[in-house]
């Protein structure tokens, strides 16, 4: 009986201490937080770069754009003709 809540601690433990090995919980003190591409990414970055436009879907009075490349995909959601806010879908 009182091996379970002995071995619970232990888990629990360890478990924290491998997150903050591998980086799981986020940057260290001191370092910066890396914004991904995707946070700053327009279409016509994503477009320079090589991906495809495979949809477009009506979304009230916008456009979502869907963009491809290899396994990598985003969505853009297009705000005006030349303005467009993109986030990525994997």
């Amino acid at each position: 009986m009182k091996l379970l809540p002995l071995a619970t601690i232990a888990l629990f433990t360890a478990s924290g201490a491998f997150a903050q090995e591998v980086g799981g919980m986020g940057p260290k003190l001191g370092q910066s937080e890396v914004q991904p591409p995707a946070a700053k990414a327009s279409m016509g970055e994503l477009l320079s770069k090589g991906y495809e436009i495979k949809a477009a879907v009506p979304n009230g009075g916008k456009f979502v754009v869907f963009l491809q490349k290899d396994q990598s995909a985003y969505a853009c959601e297009m705000k005006s003709l030349t303005a467009s806010q993109c986030g990525t879908l994997n």
